[in-house]
């Protein structure tokens, strides 16, 4: 039994598809559980409670995190760690493995054109803090042979099915569908790499499934040479065949809107990430499982093709 702590969400759901390369026994758990191959497992449980998390893993060979909380510091401050240590207990009861699904929030702001598995480890933000904080658990479970754990790190993300908090997704591929001008955050002049969903979620099964992949950090696969905002407005908008209009959101405008907009009082601590080159390194994968990440145009024209056609 392979399990998903958090389905529903796109990596979750494209992860229960490249699982079954590897087995046919997929559990998928959360609070409304749907199937994604006529197989799966559906489990209903409420994630955030310690007996439900036990439920969850107990059976499990392989266990994959990849739940996500709402998005907001307090939020996550109560939620994440307590919620680890479930996980981690667990695991260690039920004597499975588990891979966490990351992002980079916790990496030093001033070394993010490069980002690799070295990268430091210094975060400024409340949400980066907590992911901190996190990771450090996992690596204390790892060290102390509690449990066989790895952790799968992404970029940003995009790819065809994503219907909500996708960056690239609300502010340009929706509204220039829509006619109406993209919007991109702190400054259009900086590369930024995405991670394509359908290759983070194929590579993340391949290490779930890898027994010398524990006990390490993995960069997923990502495509080289990212667009600046302006570059990915363009050739989005070129495969839309729409007019590239757009305007740039400061991060003074950010904080009115945040005002107005709850969710946006959550992204001012984050606009580091785009008022400097966010540029994502994936070579340890790539060359220790000869993968080739989907290429950025070809990411884009897949999406206008599911979703926008």
């Amino acid at each position: 039994m392979q399990t998903i702590l958090g389905s529903g969400g796109i990596i979750a759901t494209e992860l229960a598809k490249s699982l079954l390369d590897y087995t046919s026994d997929i559990r998928l758990v959360s609070r409304n559980p749907k199937k994604v191959n006529p197989g799966d497992h559906l489990l209903p449980m409420d994630l955030t409670e310690e007996q439900a998390v036990y439920k969850a893993v107990e059976g499990s060979s392989i266990v994959y995190v990849t739940i996500g909380f709402p998005y907001s510091a307090k939020v996550w401050s109560d939620t994440w760690p307590k919620f680890m240590k479930n996980v981690i207990s667990a695991c260690k009861r039920h004597k499975a493995k588990m891979v966490f699904f990351d992002n980079v929030y916790m990496y030093d702001r001033n070394h993010l054109n490069g980002m690799n598995e070295e990268t430091p480890l210094n975060p400024t933000s409340k949400k980066g803090q907590i992911r901190l904080e996190v990771l450090q658990m996992i690596d204390s479970a790892i060290k102390a042979s509690t449990i066989d754990a790895l952790v799968a790190r992404c970029a940003d993300y995009y790819g065809p099915g994503i219907t909500r908090n996708g960056m690239l997704r609300e502010l340009v591929f929706d509204n220039l569908f829509q006619g109406k001008k993209a919007n991109w955050l702190g400054s259009d002049k900086y590369q930024h790499s995405f991670t394509y969903t359908k290759d983070a979620s194929k590579a993340t099964a391949l290490l779930g499934n890898t027994e010398e992949a524990f006990g390490q950090v993995w960069h997923l696969p990502t495509a080289k040479n990212p667009y600046t905002g302006k570059e990915w407005i363009e050739k989005i908008a070129e495969a839309m065949g729409k007019s590239p209009r757009y305007r740039v959101v400061s991060k003074f405008m950010v904080k009115i809107i945040g005002w107005f907009v709850p969710i946006m009082r959550e992204v001012v601590e984050m606009m580091y990430q785009y008022d400097r080159d966010y540029v994502f390194n994936s070579d340890k994968f790539e060359k220790a499982f000869n993968f080739v990440p989907t290429t950025y145009e070809k990411g884009i024209q897949q999406i206008v093709i599911e979703d926008y056609s």
